[in-house]
């Protein structure tokens, strides 16, 4: 596996509609630019993609975790995304995300029963990609219903894939909308 770059971009909102936010709410991305061992030709196999999204699910979830500065168990919401540069395919994206990538996220955070939203798409570089959040246990929880718009001004080039996992520490600022709460799906100690 060949990794060009990494990039980290956190968003910490502090007040909202002239509501100050008690703690503010911090939001992710962990990005890689990696070399698309796959572009160019049809590869009928792509466990040589998988491998790299197991790699990079641990790595780029580990790096998250130590730029907020809080534990895995602090981690409130998840999701992933992929842009495969445009001498790859679709499915190379779908090789990263899907069978490991995933898996090796909730090692990590020893924790995530929820499905983990995604995205992917085929494009040049500078193309933004919204990364999809929700709560990592519980899909239903609303106010935790959010997305991460996430860019890199070189990346991804024609034969490179950029792989982003996000996260938030908290539901989204001043959220309201009824449903399923947090308080609903914790653990009652």
């Amino acid at each position: 596996m060949e990794v060009r770059k990494f990039v980290t971009i956190m968003e910490e909102t502090c007040r909202e509609l002239g509501k100050e936010i008690s703690s503010p709410h911090r939001k992710i991305a962990s990005i890689a630019v990696v070399k698309n061992p796959c572009a160019g030709r049809y590869v009928e196999k792509l466990d040589e993609l998988i491998e790299i999204g197991a790699k990079m699910g641990t790595e780029l979830t580990q790096r998250a975790i130590k730029a907020l500065g809080v534990s895995p168990e602090q981690i409130h919401s998840f999701g992933k995304a992929a842009i495969v540069g445009t001498d790859g395919e679709l499915e190379h994206a779908a090789a990263i995300l899907h069978p490991e990538l995933g898996q090796s996220m909730r090692k990590v955070l020893n924790a995530g029963k929820a499905i983990i939203p995604s995205t992917k798409k085929v494009a040049v570089a500078g193309t933004t990609i919204d990364v999809p959040l929700h709560y990592k246990d519980e899909m239903r929880v609303r106010s935790h219903y959010d997305a991460m718009e996430v860019r890199v001004g070189d990346a991804p080039r024609a034969d490179e894939t950029l792989i982003v996992v996000a996260f938030t520490d908290s539901g989204r600022p001043l959220a309201r909308v009824p449903g399923l709460t947090l308080q609903e799906v914790l653990p009652r100690s």
